[in-house]
């Protein structure tokens, strides 16, 4: 199966799929078209028992497809530029030092209260999985989902100084979460004793320092080129330049493809930059097109994460292990939240119940499956596969129809 008819029947179905969800289901594009997809795929299986022609159709395209190595290494640097472009800078540079705090030590807070908690939850069921193991666990389902978080916060009605630090740090933590996931990953795979402190503080300030710095050595050259024209063809098709080569730069460099596409995004999405560099035509159309390649790599994406429900192995210990996974990783996100709201509540006058709202609107999605898939046999992949996979559906279709709901609540 060629990657052309691949891509043809994925966006065929993100078509399908979309308009069902606009013209009858009314809900956000992002929870619409993974129901729908969850739907289509358990229709396809139940039609299995009587023709299997689809279901060996749908997994054969489904086993050509390496989930991880699309989302993190292809699509993650166009949907991340996209969502920066069209952050509000100025709000966020007032927001900087929280949303700092949250997506750094709160990950690796949360990293270490999932990982615990997991490691205690899984012994319940007799399964005596080593401690780093849960560990990875915590490290790929702590950072929030950008995608996710971006695309249901439109419609919740969010307060903007929240909506900042919920954006801001979905946009931030997960290019540190797949860090700190790399550098617990290889502690897993080589041994502790293999693998010193200073190999990964090396990692980990090449990645996100190398990314940060990257992303504004992008930001800027994007911003000189644009500067330097007047011609919004070429000027759209350079932003187009910049995110493809930058991240392809990132990868031969080894460094943070995803922090380094935050940075560019919001450096050439500045009013300032804007002003300078783009006509209104320009920046119309700059948009425009961004917004375009946002919308229809979301509607892929959530189409494939439905259709990942193919690959998981069932059984009764990983439902009722995942189902448990739930609350526990709400609780460690809320109990990760408290120091830097605590510390920033009174400077920033944060908005009442912020840890509430955040808790709940912390979204997790594509990311955290793609990093799942990542794991090996020996890290218990098809166990903790299952458990994302349930943590990550709960969150988008539960807590993304809910947000809003709970955001009205406690205005009254």
């Amino acid at each position: 199966m060629d990657p052309y008819l691949i891509a043809t029947i994925l966006i065929f179905l993100s078509a399908i799929f979309g308009y069902i969800n606009v013209r009858f289901l009314k809900l956000p594009n992002t929870i619409g078209l993974m129901i729908i997809t969850i739907v289509f795929t358990l229709f396809v299986i139940a039609l299995s028992y009587f023709d299997p022609t689809l279901l060996n159709f749908e997994k054969e395209m489904i086993s050509k497809l390496d989930f991880r190595e699309l989302l993190l290494d292809e699509m993650l640097s166009f949907l991340l530029f996209a969502g920066a472009l069209h952050t509000n800078f100025n709000q966020l540079k007032i927001q900087r030092w929280p949303v700092l705090m949250f997506s750094t030590l709160g990950v690796l807070t949360s990293t270490f209260l999932v990982g615990t908690c997991m490691y205690f939850l899984l012994q319940l069921f007799g399964m005596q999985i080593g401690f780093i193991y849960c560990l990875l666990f915590g490290a790929l389902i702590s950072p929030t989902d950008p995608i996710a978080v971006l695309g249901i916060l439109k419609k919740a009605n969010v307060p903007k100084k929240l909506e900042i630090k919920i954006v801001g740090e979905s946009l931030f933590n997960d290019g540190v979460g797949v860090v700190v996931f790399l550098t617990i990953f290889q502690i897993a795979s080589f041994g502790a004793n293999n693998v010193g402190a200073t190999d990964v503080l090396m990692l980990f300030g090449k990645e996100v320092f190398g990314g940060l710095i990257l992303g504004l050595i992008l930001g800027w050259i994007t911003y000189r080129l644009l500067r330097s024209i007047n011609d919004y063809h070429i000027e759209v098709i350079i932003t187009l330049a910049a995110v493809m080569g930058g991240t392809v730069i990132a990868h031969k460099l080894h460094l943070s493809a995803p922090l380094a596409m935050v940075v560019a995004g919001l450096f050439v999405g500045n009013d300032r930059v804007r002003d300078v560099a783009m006509s209104e035509t320009t920046e119309r159309y700059v948009d425009k097109f961004w917004e375009l390649i946002d919308i229809l790599l979301n509607a892929v994406l959530f189409v494939l994460i439905g259709m990942e429900l193919l690959v998981l192995v069932i059984e009764e210990d990983y439902l009722v292990a995942g189902l448990l996974a739930i609350p526990a990783v709400l609780a460690c996100r809320f109990i990760s939240l408290l120091i830097p709201i605590n510390f920033f509540k009174k400077k920033l006058d944060f908005v009442p119940n912020t840890n509430l709202i955040m808790t709940w609107g912390g979204l997790r999605g594509g990311i955290s499956i793609a990093l799942a898939l990542g794991l090996t046999n020996e890290m218990h992949r098809e166990l903790f596969l299952v458990i994302t996979y349930i943590v990550v559906i709960f969150s988008i279709i539960v807590q993304g129809l809910t947000v809003g709901k709970l955001v009205k609540r406690l205005k009254e």
